[in-house]
């Protein structure tokens, strides 16, 4: 198989991966579709055929990488709380060093990569 091949057979693999990594990161963190698509940039519709699985992120746009650093921060903040119900109350929560709740960061890209950077950091501490 050719290199060219290999490529287009791993692309819609990887979409279909990151879509469905999303969907299960924001179930399991108890975020609405609705705040979802403004997580990702995309419509509520759009959103909808995703959790279909009639569409994928596409990684020529921007939702690739909104999608990337929201499983980002849902992976680190798993590895640090290690339980649902402990990452919504610190989604949910005021959190001093972030001077804000997480959950009304991560609508914004800036305020998204703030929750990952922290915590980045909180996992190197740990």
């Amino acid at each position: 198989m050719s290199a060219i091949s290999k490529q287009a057979i791993a692309k819609p693999e990887a979409a279909a991966v990151l879509s469905k990594a999303v969907g299960r990161a924001a179930e399991r963190m108890a975020i609405s579709r609705a705040m979802l698509a403004k997580v990702l940039g995309i419509s509520p519709s759009t959103i909808t055929r995703l959790y279909s699985g009639d569409y994928f992120l596409d990684q020529t746009r921007k939702e690739w990488d909104f999608a990337l650093l929201f499983v980002r921060a849902f992976r680190s903040l798993d590895s640090i709380v290690g339980d649902e119900a402990t990452a919504r109350k610190w989604l949910n929560g005021e959190n001093l060093g972030l001077n804000a709740r997480p959950i009304d960061l991560i609508t914004q890209t800036e305020g998204l990569v703030r929750v990952v950077q922290y915590l980045d950091a909180s996992r190197g501490i740990s």
